[in-house]
Parts: structure tokens; C-alpha cells; sequence
């Protein structure tokens, strides 16, 4: 008897759960491109971080600072368990620094890696249900209740920044938040730029680091490529912004134009969420109906079960 409860309770749990979350589904809303102009203009109070290639010495204390942070064990693959040294960005690295070495040559130099925090972020404008949120202060964070595994984020972002977690049973996307929710509403600056020592990478206003950063370049105008900042146009404009003395594309900065990447998205998403809606309504409907016959069959089940003397299968 308590096996054939079980297999009830479950599908129950299943059909009714399963039919009130379809039936309540939020449906995508369509955004359009009058909500994402070309050239997005950042609130007065962005926040943001300026990254100067000149003054970090790739002592990492922002990776740890980070992990900690923001509850990350190391990466410690690499170095069979020793200590931590991730490759690259991943599933639970959110901030990095690399080294870019020139071939055969004797310069070199260190980047540091996370998210962009785009003023109209791709990522944001292609989650279907909205996990990926524009946030208080620009920042760019993830809602784990609302994310459906699509990984569309990951396709859209042209820095290719947000990581799946592919070996948890219940994965997350892990992406720099700003230290959103650890640090930032705390009145606290992220941990990367609290730990840095050598003021490589800093913390404020973009549009006091953006003039800061001018600032550097009119100072010394031969010291910075092109003499200008990257992330002050591209893709619309980021507020993680960096100044180098090599060419950013050699320290995996992608040469983007300066129309919004959300801007371009809304022509995909409009078309694909459009027709999205339909099935998502109709597995609502059906969730409905399902529910509705398994509540008169569990109405109906003791009167039959003892008019007809067996027990009910389900």
C-alpha cells in the first residue's frame, strides 16, 4: 500500500506541480529595439571598474580575494590539488588574470579577465525568462529561480564570460556580479579591487574612471594603445574599462563596433520568443487539464475502489 502512495504522491507532485508552474509560466516578453537604442548612455551613478595593463604585476591577490568572496573553492585541476591556477574563466572562476606573452620576444603583459557589465548586455537580452538582470549600479547579475539551463547567455556574450556549471546535478551560470549581493549593497567595493595592491585595477563612478583614464592618456599619450580606453564604445559601452600597451584583441578583447549588441539581439529574440509563446501556452493549457482530470480520478478513486473491491493502480 504505502508503494502505491508513493507512485500517487508522485504523480500528483508531478501533474500538479507540473501543471501550475506551466500554467503560470511567465511568457517571454518580447523585447524590441526601441528598448535598446545603438548607443546606450550609462546611468549617473554606474558603477564601474578601470583596468590599467601598466601597473599589474600578476601577483593574483584579486583571484583569491575573489573565490572567497563570492564562496568559489580553487581551480586546483591543473596542479593536481596543489594550489589554485585556473586556465581560463569557468565554472568557478568569476575573475582572472592572464599572462599574454609576445612570440619569441621578450615583453609581456598581464590582463585581467571577468565580466563587462555591458550598458545593454547580450546575455540579458537573450535570456528567455530573465535570470540575467541589468541591476542597481549596472551591475549584471543572475537569478537561479528564473533560469531554465538554455545557456543562451553564453552563446550571446561576445567576451564569452558566463560559464555552465556542467558537473552539478543542479547547475548554476557563474559570471562577476560586482560582488552584487557579498559586497556591493554593503556599501563595499568588489573584492578584486579592494585586494589589489598596486592599483592596477580600480573601483568608483564610470564616469569619474572613464575621466581618469583620459586623464592617464593625455598625460602620457605614447604609453597606451591607441590612446584610448576600451569599453567606452564598444558593444555599446562596458563598465569594466582598460587601458593596455599592446592591442586589446592580443589580450582577448574582441574589436567591436559601437552599436549595442542588445540592440542587434532584439531582431533574434523578437522572432524566437514570438514563437516560443505559443508551445509554452499549450503546455500550460495541457498542465491545466491534466490537473484538473487527476483531482476527479483522486475524487472518484475510494467509491470505485469499493464498489469494484481492487485497489487503484496509481
Amino acid at each position: 500500500m504505502s508503494r502505491t502512495m508513493n507512485r500517487r504522491q508522485a504523480l500528483f507532485g508531478m501533474f500538479g506541480l507540473g501543471g501550475t508552474t506551466a500554467a503560470t509560466l511567465a511568457i517571454p516578453a518580447i523585447a524590441t529595439a526601441s528598448e535598446h537604442p545603438e548607443h546606450p548612455v550609462a546611468p549617473p551613478d554606474a558603477v564601474a571598474m578601470l583596468f590599467d595593463s601598466t601597473l599589474c604585476t600578476g601577483c593574483r591577490a584579486c583571484m583569491p580575494a575573489c573565490n572567497e568572496a563570492n564562496g568559489l573553492a580553487p581551480d586546483t585541476l591543473v596542479t593536481g590539488g596543489l594550489w589554485d591556477l585556473p586556465l581560463d574563466l569557468n565554472a568557478q572562476t568569476k575573475n582572472i588574470i592572464k599572462l599574454y606573452q609576445e612570440p619569441e620576444a621578450q615583453g609581456f603583459v598581464f590582463v585581467k579577465r571577468q565580466c563587462m557589465h555591458c550598458l545593454d548586455p547580450a546575455c540579458v537580452t537573450g535570456c528567455p525568462f530573465g535570470s540575467l538582470k541589468k541591476n542597481d549600479w549596472g551591475a549584471v547579475t543572475w537569478n537561479s529561480s528564473l533560469c531554465i539551463g538554455c545557456r543562451y547567455c553564453e552563446v550571446a556574450c561576445p567576451f564569452d564570460v558566463p560559464k555552465f556549471q556542467w558537473n552539478k546535478w543542479n547547475p548554476e551560470i557563474v559570471k562577476c556580479e560586482f560582488c552584487f549581493d557579498q559586497r556591493l549593497q554593503k556599501d563595499q567595493q568588489p573584492a578584486c579591487t579592494a585586494a589589489c595592491p598596486t592599483g592596477a585595477v580600480i573601483f568608483g563612478k564610470r564616469v569619474d574612471l572613464l575621466t581618469n583614464a583620459k586623464e592617464r592618456v593625455t598625460a602620457t599619450p605614447d604609453k597606451y594603445f591607441e590612446n584610448r580606453v576600451y569599453g567606452e564604445h564598444e558593444a555599446g559601452g562596458t563598465q569594466v574599462l582598460y587601458l593596455s600597451h599592446v592591442p586589446f584583441e592580443k589580450i582577448g578583447l574582441p574589436t567591436l563596433g559601437p552599436t549595442s549588441l542588445g540592440h542587434y539581439a532584439t531582431k533574434v529574440t523578437s522572432v524566437l520568443y514570438k514563437f516560443l509563446s505559443g508551445p509554452i501556452l499549450v503546455a500550460g493549457l495541457l498542465g491545466v487539464v491534466i490537473k484538473r482530470n487527476w483531482n476527479r480520478h483522486e475524487a472518484e478513486r475510494p467509491q470505485r475502489e469499493k464498489d469494484t473491491g481492487l485497489q487503484d493502480q496509481l
